[in-house]
């Protein structure tokens, strides 16, 4: 597939929660759009419910806002730069939202996104249930194009 600028001119919000199928994200979203666009990597965190991978290795106390926000910010900053290195002009964003969907959601909203970039994580039967989607909730809810990137076999 050809590299596109079909989604438009503004920003491309990248969700990025340190997984693999995030940083898969980010590479397919460098593949597929032009290089040099303006993208918006959020981590979104709440106390005591990490929804991210911590970029380092340090210690945290999840039940402690102040330690979740700083390991968001660094996580956030580590997919900005994986963002960097495939052609985007990206900044990181870390906030805090419950649930995870609806801050990927309004992150996309209040900077007039183009494009919301995401991994699915691939839940399927009941655990789709019990645990939900958050890239289904982000395409069910969002009234941007959704990029869903899946786990290649």
């Amino acid at each position: 597939m050809s590299r596109s600028d079909a989604a438009g001119s503004g920003p491309v919000v990248i969700a990025y929660d340190g997984s693999d199928l995030a940083k898969l994200a980010i590479d397919e979203a460098g593949d597929l759009l032009s290089p040099g666009r303006e993208a918006l990597v959020v981590c979104v965190w709440q106390p005591f419910d990490l929804g991210f991978v911590p970029a380092d290795d340090s210690p945290l106390d999840a039940r402690s806002a102040v330690e979740v926000r700083a390991a968001a910010q660094l996580t956030a900053a580590a997919g900005s730069a994986l963002a960097e290195a495939v052609g985007f002009r990206a900044r990181p964003l870390e906030l805090e939202s419950s649930p995870v969907w609806k801050g990927i959601v309004e992150a996309g909203e209040q900077h007039d996104a183009s494009l919301i970039v995401l991994g699915s994580h691939g839940h399927s039967g009941l655990s789709s249930v019990i645990v939900g989607s958050v890239a289904r909730a982000v395409a069910d809810h969002s009234k941007r194009t959704v990029l869903i990137a899946h786990r290649r076999s």
